[in-house]
């Protein structure tokens, strides 16, 4: 049976997970409401603009629904702006955050989007680097116990997992390399 992941659709690069998903085998389920994170075995945020989606989510109640989903134990995957909006804290930046993975996050630790950047890095778990696309992406400057780092860049830890929530600073949907999201399914 197919599993169902729930990729956040508010605003970002929400129709390359889409794709890449579907790729893997998964069912897809875009999410702008609630209503529709039932029935989904999973959830991505993806990466976009961290203060406007945290806005929506606030407004719209599906802030709410994912710290619910959270703590009953759905997996839950962020990259870029999404580890930034499930992080607990944002380096000097006071903004809406699920505070779902114990982590302190800095934002755009690699630059602005003139600075992005492709490169190879290596991730627990996975056989063989793979590319990972670095736009705006923060890092995690601290983490709390429990937390798992899979993946630092230039000595930067930029992937994290703390139970069945993961966080990436980088883009892997932007890649033709599945093997993140495959990966993300067995999570």
């Amino acid at each position: 049976m197919a599993k169902t992941v729930g990729v956040v659709a508010l605003q970002g690069d929400f129709e390359m997970h889409e794709a890449a998903f579907e790729r893997c085998g998964a069912e897809v389920v875009l999410i702008k409401t609630p209503d529709q994170l039932a029935g989904v075995d999973r959830v991505v945020i993806p990466g976009g603009e961290s203060t406007t989606v945290g806005k929506l989510m606030d407004r719209f109640g599906l802030g709410a629904a994912l710290i619910e989903a959270a703590s009953a134990g759905t997996p839950i995957w962020g990259t870029c702006m999404g580890m930034i909006l499930m992080a607990k804290r944002v380096s000097d930046c006071d903004q809406y955050t699920l505070g779902v993975l114990d982590i302190t996050v800095e934002r755009n630790a690699f630059g602005s989007q003139i600075h992005s950047f492709e490169d190879e890095i290596s991730i627990a778990g996975i056989d063989d680097p793979l590319t990972a696309v670095f736009i705006r992406s923060p890092i995690v400057t601290q983490f709390g116990e429990g937390v798992e780092v899979l993946a630092e860049y230039k000595g930067q830890v930029v992937a994290v997992r703390q139970g069945a929530r993961i966080g990436t600073a980088f883009h892997p949907e932007l890649t033709r390399d599945d093997r993140l999201h495959s990966w993300f399914l067995e999570v």
